[in-house]
């Protein structure tokens, strides 16, 4: 067995050591090989990369690129820390704040001031519920459609990466925990599990999965991996479209810092992270492609599958959707392009700093275009802060089909596939109880009529000029 003195003596670029899950990896030859970069291995040149490595990368990555001889021998185990028992959490709030200060630095972190990441929170309160008496109800129904299939809940696990930092299963956990409270879940292109194991958690055979694209500046890349997860089970593929370039967030790259300092890069060992920090989201980010526009909806529909009769159009095996839209003049641009599910977003708050919360724009395709929430093709997914059963019933009151979260999720996770079961139910019984406390038994009858929106009308945008019109003329 190796001691973990001797790996660190092997630190410099000319002799490049790490420990991954308990075992030293000789990475000398590998470095020039490395898609993110010699950089970014010199780093924890030396040291145990296991948390670092596991929250970016599928398992089969060390076999598929490095040869077995570089596996130089194991060390002994990392014990991890215990947490509280999950039945101990009866909101979502509770689950918050036990991860490590690394993942929690970038689960939580959200754009330079962190402006819109609070009001994305702040602004779901500021919704009032007009409650119904005298209703029978006994029962209530929370059962709908998400991606042109059953859910019991309006709900979605919204698509997060590197979700091992919160527990070795990663998005296995999160494959499980949908399967069993039946509701779907969106799978990242940087999801830190393989495609095949996260696909092996599922519960049942018809059991909903959508796939979230980030779009390769290597086209090629990102063709063969929409046709390969357009032959898998997924229902839907999500082009993300807000994120065409890292946004900055600073409590991530200040831990990162802190992290790289702490293992002595600026004393020699590889680089100083330069003038833009060296955060997990701004170096995961570096292949997607800033090109990104709207003819991209015609070629990735073009990469799907299709299925037709000989006396029918060829037609995708996928719903297409767009998640990131933030103006009404958007959503209609969608529509107009055959898109399936548009996903009202800011990206939680992590892209761009003081753009309004999705809300605002849910409020606004309400009160300007609530056409678009009867299209029988089209579903309005939303997200940011949403904590509460209560937020979730005030979103489908407004019309949205389907209410996501992300980081909620990243937090249960790390009680496992248990945790994310049991953030499903706090959820469950919330929005249960918010329907039967005002009067509405199934998620068809919820309505603006529940709603007292006056607070946030003032800091609504004007309604979009009637040039759209022509938009919903050729619907």
């Amino acid at each position: 067995m190796l001691s973990a003195l001797e790996v660190a003596r092997h630190n410099s670029r000319e002799s490049c050591w790490i420990i991954i899950a308990g075992f030293a990896y000789d990475v000398t030859e590998f470095l020039g090989e490395h898609p993110g970069g010699a950089a970014i291995i010199l780093k924890y040149a030396g040291q145990d990369v296991t948390e670092v490595y596991e929250s970016l990368h599928p398992p089969s990555a060390l076999a598929d690129n490095l040869p077995s001889e570089k596996k130089l021998g194991p060390l002994s185990p990392v014990t991890n820390v215990k947490l509280p028992p999950f039945t101990q959490m009866i909101s979502l709030l509770d689950f918050e704040k036990r991860s490590s200060p690394k993942a929690w630095a970038y689960f939580s972190s959200g754009a330079t001031d962190m402006s819109t990441l609070a009001l994305n929170r702040a602004t779901w309160n500021s919704i009032l519920l007009i409650p119904r008496v005298m209703v029978d109800v006994t029962k209530v129904d929370t059962s709908t459609i998400l991606g042109g299939t059953p859910a019991a809940l309006p709900l979605l696990i919204a698509p997060t990466g590197m979700a091992k930092l919160s527990h070795p299963q990663g998005e296995v956990g999160f494959a499980e925990g949908a399967g069993h409270e039946g509701i779907p879940f969106t799978v990242s292109t940087n999801a830190s599990a393989g495609l095949d194991d996260i696909i092996s958690g599922r519960t049942h055979d018809n059991q909903p999965f959508f796939f979230q694209l980030y779009m390769n500046r290597d086209r090629p890349k990102s063709s063969a991996l929409i046709k390969k997860n357009g032959a898998r089970i997924f229902k839907a593929i999500i082009l993300t479209v807000d994120a065409p370039w890292p946004g900055k967030r600073e409590a991530d790259e200040r831990v990162k810092n802190e992290v790289v300092l702490d293992l002595g890069v600026a004393g020699g060992r590889g680089s100083a992270p330069d003038s833009k920090g060296a955060g997990v989201g701004r170096a995961m980010a570096g292949y997607i492609d800033a090109n990104l526009n709207w003819s991209d909806i015609a070629w990735i529909r073009a990469q799907l599958p299709t299925s037709s009769s000989p006396h029918e159009s060829p037609e995708p095996d996928m719903l297409i959707g767009v998640k990131g839209v933030q103006s009404v003049q958007d959503v209609l641009k969608a529509i107009s392009l055959g898109v399936n599910i548009i996903w009202l977003s800011n990206h939680g708050g992590r892209s761009l700093d003081t753009t309004p919360p999705a809300l605002y724009v849910l409020l606004e395709l309400r009160r300007d275009h609530p056409w678009v929430f009867a299209l029988p093709h089209v579903e309005i997914y939303v997200d940011g802060g949403v904590r509460r059963g209560t937020d979730v019933v005030k979103a489908l009151c407004l019309g949205a089909r389907g209410v996501a979260l992300g980081r909620p999720f990243m937090y249960a996770l790390q009680y496992g596939t248990e945790g994310v079961r049991a953030a499903v139910q706090i959820l469950r019984d919330e929005i249960e109880t918010t329907m039967r406390l005002i009067g509405a038994r199934t998620i068809a009858e919820l309505g603006p009529q529940f709603l007292n929106t006056k607070a946030l009308m003032p800091l609504l945008n004007d309604p979009v000029p009637s040039s759209s019109s022509p938009v919903r003329s050729k619907l």
